[in-house]
C-alpha cells in the first residue's frame, strides 16, 4: 500500500527537483509539510500538484511571488473546485495574453533590427543616445515597452 505522505527525498524524486528546491518552496510558503515524531518533513501527495503548478506557472513567466498570490486564492483545507480553478485560469489567461503580445513585439523588433542594415548607431531605432530613455524606466525600455 502506498503511503499517504512522502519524505522530502521522495518528493524530490517524484517532482524532479532538488531537495534544496523543495525546502526553498516550503520556506517561501508555496508548499507545506507535516513533521513526523523525528522532526522529518512529510508531504501530502497533493503537494506534488502544487509543485507541478509552480513549475508550469514559471514556464508561463510567473515569478514565485506571483505564484504565491495565485496560491493564496486557493483553499487550504479543501480540494480546489472547478470554480476555484476557473477564476485562476482567467487571471492566468490574461497574464499569458499580455506576455504573448510582449514576446511578439520583441520578436518583431528583433527581426527589424537584424535586417535593418542601418550600419550606423545614429540611424538605429534602438540606440539610446545620451540615455534619453532613462526617464521611461530601467533596463531595455525601447525593446520591452516599444515606441522609440
Amino acid at each position: 500500500m502506498r503511503s499517504p505522505e512522502l519524505s522530502i527525498g521522495q518528493m524530490a524524486t517524484r517532482t524532479g527537483l532538488a531537495v534544496s528546491a523543495i525546502r526553498f518552496y516550503e520556506t517561501e510558503g508555496l508548499i507545506t509539510a507535516n513533521r513526523n515524531r523525528g522532526g522529518h518533513r512529510r508531504f501530502a501527495r497533493a503537494q506534488i500538484r502544487r509543485v507541478s503548478f509552480i513549475l508550469i506557472a514559471q514556464q508561463f513567466g510567473l515569478t514565485l511571488p506571483q505564484i504565491k498570490t495565485v496560491f493564496s486564492e486557493l483553499p487550504d483545507n479543501r480540494t480546489p473546485t472547478a470554480k476555484d480553478w476557473a477564476a485562476i485560469s482567467k487571471d492566468l489567461r490574461t497574464h499569458l495574453d499580455t506576455r504573448i503580445r510582449d514576446l511578439e513585439r520583441m520578436r518583431d523588433s528583433l527581426d527589424g533590427c537584424i535586417g535593418c542594415s542601418c550600419l550606423s548607431l545614429d540611424a538605429c531605432a534602438l540606440y539610446n543616445k545620451d540615455d534619453k530613455q532613462a526617464k521611461r524606466g530601467t533596463g531595455p525600455v525601447i525593446s520591452l515597452q516599444g515606441k522609440v
